[in-house]
């Protein structure tokens, strides 16, 4: 792994961004190319069907497991995972944070995190029906990891890019995500479908393909730490402080410097309904989809949800790099809207639809409106967040929204797992998603994007 050091003659100041400094946007892409495996085949495809029926086979007669002895409805068990993952991301990340732009560890403690984010993620190949509650240990500290990681990922984008270009770079990278992603899932498709006439059980397979998405996490980010350059803040330690006292008190400042661009706070706290309806939906859909009919699912095969996940990949490459151009030329915040209407549409529709015998061709459908939208709803708000924050506060401000990407987020899949456990169907839980679009949108509205980029002494885009 490669090192940093305060004498590296590569190393730049906080901000100082080279024109037409293509090599390290590309290392910055890749970053998205490498950790959207874990996305995609982990988060969105195998993990959540597997455990959950690994889990459900483990239950008792009463149809549930036991974790510490509290009962748990087998499909809501990752939902729970999924909630603790992300309670424990805004205890630390935002300290993370602050070290890292008091230290210039930016880039080593995005190294560290990814690393073991993803080998966390290769130990999954041995989850089996006597260790199903190891993909939930797993998870939670491999979505600590990649939510840690990203936090540094994502403060290097005002380094690497004019206030101008900062949207397009942000889709980019969005962009090239989704396609790393979608290659990834069409290997593990075409493994998962010839497993059989290979000699792999299907448990197997997805176990092997639960290990690539961390081999592809691992491997593909050494590009990043290749073409990405590390920034020296220059900042020096206090006398008789430690980086977390440090971080800590730094951390208490950030809120404190926060609360002086009112507008940009409203953005987050838009950022942060939207986006967890954004996340439910990424959270619970493969669990949703393969559940039995009986319990509110749609009863979809694996191979054609994952068919369909990869069709979703693909076409949110282009999605997202549609959102990028439609930002340059109406505004994020235009964009933006335009966004959530569509989000907002497709949830009601998974509510209200789905139904009967065309359930598969609806939900291939809807799938195809998801990618549109949610790869350009997502680059467009961390293009338009990174310019409302102030010179030499990137890390910080990327680790607060951060903390608004995973704040409430896991409000989202631990309400879905209550309403189902409670109720014993996985549909009436959908209804609570649509709240969070409807509120998010009506913040936005609100927000005046000129002003809030102004306030933080940035200089405002062509088109806000």
């Amino acid at each position: 792994m490669p090192t940093e050091s305060s004498a590296d003659p590569n190393q730049s100041s906080a901000h100082e961004v080279e024109p037409g400094n293509r090599r390290e946007q590309l290392g910055w892409y890749f970053y998205d190319w490498a950790n959207s495996a874990f996305s995609t085949t982990v988060g969105s495809v195998f993990l959540g069907p597997y455990v959950s029926n690994l889990a459900e086979l483990a239950a008792g007669p009463d149809g549930m497991v036991r974790i510490l002895g509290a009962p748990v409805a087998p499909y809501s068990f990752l939902s729970y995972c999924i909630s603790i993952s992300v309670i424990l991301q805004v205890l630390f990340l935002p300290i993370l944070g602050a070290i890292a732009d008091y230290s210039s560890l930016r880039k080593k403690l995005m190294q560290i995190f990814a690393v073991a984010g993803s080998w966390a993620t290769m130990f999954m190949f041995f989850v089996t029906e006597q260790t199903w509650w190891l993909g939930g240990l797993l998870f939670i500290f491999a979505n600590l990891c990649f939510g840690a990681a990203i936090v540094f990922y994502n403060a290097f984008l005002p380094d690497i890019a004019e206030p101008d270009e900062r949207d397009r770079v942000s889709s980019v990278g969005w962009a090239l995500g989704y396609l790393g992603g979608g290659i990834l899932l069409t290997l593990n498709l075409a493994f998962f479908l010839l497993s059989d006439s290979i000699g792999v059980d299907s448990s197997l397979a997805v176990r092997i393909n639960l290990f690539s998405g961390g081999l592809w996490w691992f491997c593909w980010s050494f590009v990043t730490w290749r073409l990405l350059r590390s920034r020296d803040t220059a900042k020096a330690l206090p006398p008789g402080e430690t980086y977390l006292s440090t971080g800590l008190k730094q951390l208490w400042e950030t809120y404190q410097e926060a609360s002086k661009y009112p507008h940009t706070i409203r953005f987050l706290i838009a950022y942060l309904l939207y986006n967890d309806g954004i996340q439910t939906v990424f959270a619970v859909a493969a669990v949703f989809a393969a559940a039995p009919l009986l319990q509110g699912g749609l009863e979809i095969e694996q191979d054609v949800l994952t068919m369909v996940i990869l069709m979703i990949q693909f076409v949110a490459f282009g999605g997202a790099l549609l959102f990028g151009r439609l930002a340059l030329r109406v505004g994020a915040k235009k964009a933006l809207i335009v966004g959530l209407i569509v989000w907002t549409i497709v949830v009601i529709y998974a509510y209200l639809g789905l139904q009967g015998e065309s359930r598969i061709l609806e939900f291939w459908i809807l799938g195809a409106f998801i990618a549109l939208v949610m790869g350009g709803t997502q680059a467009v708000s961390r293009g338009l967040f990174a310019n409302m924050i102030p010179q030499g506060k990137e890390a910080e401000f990327f680790s607060i929204y951060e903390v608004s990407e995973r704040g409430t987020s896991w409000l989202g899949p631990l309400a879905f797992g209550l309403v189902n456990q409670f109720t014993g169907s996985l549909r009436p839980a959908i209804v609570s998603i649509i709240l969070f679009f409807v509120v998010g949108l009506a913040l936005l509205l609100r927000v005046d994007v000129r002003r809030a980029i102004t306030e933080s002494g940035n200089k405002p885009p062509t088109v806000v």
